[in-house]
């Protein structure tokens, strides 16, 4: 099976509400994760790769290793750029053989913003690739993406229709109260439901996206911390919210934190207790399990896309 783009899977996740994972890989071990879970949970999946993934293990590599994955697997899978910052970064990844990606403008004018999506959405489309674009914009920090609370601004509903009509885009990130990073909230957690429903109810049947919407299981920041680590007060968003969303046209749920903070807690725990252990195999092959275990989770209780091929 070659890779697929995510029109048909989020036509079936809409319908069925439930949500996407989609999971920020970055080395082999993180990929043999999740693709082993949604292959154990027959459940569709997006891979997608960041600025700081293509630097740390180059396109090229990324790309042969999720090929390695659908060949292991047969997987429908999802290749997707994450926060692409201009159309030249987007432009190549489609080039390169990447099914989907993201045109992330929400940092300029609402104009400008559709202006770049436009031109983002022409060239993809062309090629018989999605594009997914954001509006509004999310607080936190995560690889390349900075953004302050004061700079944090929620999507509007009205500019939200606007915007998808002029510019075709496939899919939308929207803020409703999400945010990068391992530290979400300040207080009680807090998502916008009322303007989601607004948003969805708007855009009748349009897949929508959360971005920053890890959930930080407190298991793994704990053992991040008994073995090294220095987070604590990290909170995320809650399941039970992101359950919720998938009933709202929200398709696509991103996921990195989890994955960071799982895989780091397998490799932290491993290397305190065997200090003596220099085998990179072992230990990131508890990594490995790591990421398995949790998107297995992920799938099963918190996205309900188990069972949907």
């Amino acid at each position: 099976m070659p890779l697929v783009t995510s029109t048909e899977l989020f036509k079936k996740a809409y319908d069925g509400k439930y949500a996407i994972g989609a999971f920020n890989v970055n080395n082999m071990e993180i990929i043999q994760g999740i693709v082993d879970a949604a292959k154990e949970e027959k459940s569709p999946i997006i891979l997608q790769v960041s600025a700081g993934a293509r630097k740390y293990a180059k396109p090229a590599y990324l790309k042969k290793l999720v090929e390695a994955a659908i060949m292991d697997t047969d997987l429908p899978i999802v290749l997707h750029l994450d926060h692409g910052e201009d159309f030249e970064i987007c432009k190549q990844c489609i080039d390169d053989g990447f099914t989907s990606v993201m045109i992330d403008a929400s940092h300029h004018s609402f104009e400008e913003n559709i202006e770049l999506t436009k031109k983002v959405v022409d060239y993809a489309h062309n090629k018989g690739v999605v594009v997914e674009a954001e509006l509004g914009r999310l607080a936190g920090i995560e690889d390349d993406v900075n953004v302050s609370a004061k700079d944090a601004t929620f999507t509007d509903p009205d500019q939200a229709v606007e915007f998808v009509e002029r510019t075709g885009v496939d899919s939308l990130a929207i803020a409703i109260g999400t945010s990068h990073g391992a530290y979400k909230f300040k207080g009680d957690p807090n998502l916008d439901f009322q303007r989601l429903e607004k948003i969805s109810m708007l855009l009748d049947g349009y897949p929508l996206v959360l971005h920053g919407a890890s959930t930080v299981l407190p298991e793994y920041v704990e053992l991040c911390n008994k073995y090294g680590g220095n987070i604590p007060g990290a909170q995320g968003v809650p399941e039970d919210m992101l359950r919720r969303a998938a009933q709202f046209g929200v398709c696509k749920i991103n996921i990195d934190t989890d994955l960071r903070l799982a895989m780091t807690a397998a490799i932290r725990k491993s290397l305190t207790e065997d200090p003596g252990n220099f085998d990179p195999r072992k230990y990131l092959g508890l990594g490995r399990t790591a990421i398995k275990e949790m998107v297995l989770h992920k799938i099963a209780n918190v996205l309900g896309s188990s069972n949907s091929l």
